[in-house]
């Protein structure tokens, strides 16, 4: 079955809600399955290179099909490797960005960046989590945009689509490094990485800065009521 989030066609009207619980669990509901999507996408990713890994350490060469599908995860995650062989230091780097993020806090800023689904960049352009492009012409102009900036709100053809790129940035943009090193300390201590610890890396995703991160955190909180049904 598609998931929702794969066709604009099938958005709710957030804004119809009456009942706030509702309106919640419907928007939640709504993005869920794309974010379990990519979840499981980015795992599958994730346990791939963990098994290079162990072929390395078993003193294996990594090549053929293999070889090529990590130099293309190199590419999509922006971390090239050195002359086309794969290290074990390349795949300790690029394992603090082949992972997943909690449900809580994609649904949470979700909901923060897109007025629980109800924002003009939202409903217009598929856009959940407020990314910004450069190019002129390639998405929405924001009505307080200050004179002489060049930004737009960028569009998507599906909210699916949003997820992804949310995905992309979180786990690739120098911004957010802070949170995916505190994710793989996380990792590395046997720790349930949380959506509360990781908002902590979010710093520079608002220009509220720890007012920011702190208001997430508190989403997060008093929705938890919702992450259970997930």
């Amino acid at each position: 079955m598609p998931l929702a989030a794969e066709a604009a066609s099938s958005k709710p009207d957030f804004s119809a809600y009456k009942d706030v619980k509702q309106k919640k669990a419907a928007f939640f509901d709504f993005l869920r399955p794309a974010v379990i999507h990519e979840n499981q996408r980015i795992e599958k990713e994730r346990q791939f290179l963990l098994g290079l890994v162990t072929a390395l350490e078993a003193g294996k060469p990594v090549d053929g099909e293999d070889l090529a599908y990590a130099i293309k995860l190199a590419a999509v995650y922006k971390l090239p490797v050195q002359g086309d062989s794969v290290t074990p230091e390349w795949l300790s780097e690029v394992l603090i960005r082949v992972d997943t993020l909690p449900q809580e806090l994609v649904l949470s800023q979700a909901a923060n960046e897109s007025g629980w689904g109800t924002s003009r960049f939202a409903v217009q352009g598929n856009n959940y989590f407020g990314q910004w492009c450069y190019r002129k012409g390639c998405g929405l102009v924001p009505s307080a945009r200050n004179d002489g900036a060049d930004h737009e709100v960028a569009v998507f053809a599906t909210p699916y689509l949003s997820v992804q790129a949310y995905f992309s940035n979180v786990n690739t943009n120098r911004a957010y490094k802070e949170l995916r090193e505190i994710r793989a300390s996380q990792r590395q201590m046997g720790e349930t990485v949380t959506g509360i610890k990781l908002a902590e890396g979010l710093i520079r995703y608002s220009e509220r800065g720890s007012a920011y991160v702190e208001e997430i955190q508190a989403m997060i909180r008093h929705n938890n009521e919702y992450w259970r049904q997930g």
